[in-house]
């Protein structure tokens, strides 16, 4: 299971407590140092069945400078795709992925049903 974090995010330390409460093994991967590639990014959101919109860090500062909840819809995903493949930032985080599915932010009812 990996788990892609940014370590000073409020939200992914909270997400990584409650796998090491739980006793669930993952590997870490901070997503500022080594961000998803476009190729990445297509396949988790292709297993996660989210829209694509979902994958964005829309309280990020980066999203907010770019202006990007304004511009999002004029885009095609190979430019969302793309533009997400340039900034870990940009991404939504935590990602966690395993090998049935991707989680995206996180709630702990969806991470309940990694626990049975």
């Amino acid at each position: 299971m990996l788990f892609v974090c940014y370590p000073r995010c409020g939200t992914c330390r909270k997400a990584q407590k409650w796998l090491e409460e739980h006793g669930i093994a993952f590997a870490v991967r901070d997503i500022k140092e080594e961000r998803p590639t476009e190729a990445e990014l297509r396949a988790w959101q292709k297993k996660s069945a989210l829209p694509l919109r979902r994958f964005f860090n829309t309280s990020g500062l980066k999203y907010k400078e770019l202006g990007l909840s304004r511009k999002l819809d004029e885009m095609s995903d190979d430019e969302a795709f793309a533009l997400l493949a340039s900034d870990g930032m940009l991404v939504r985080r935590p990602i966690l992925v395993t090998d049935e599915r991707v989680l995206v932010g996180f709630r702990e009812a969806e991470y309940e049903t990694l626990a049975k």
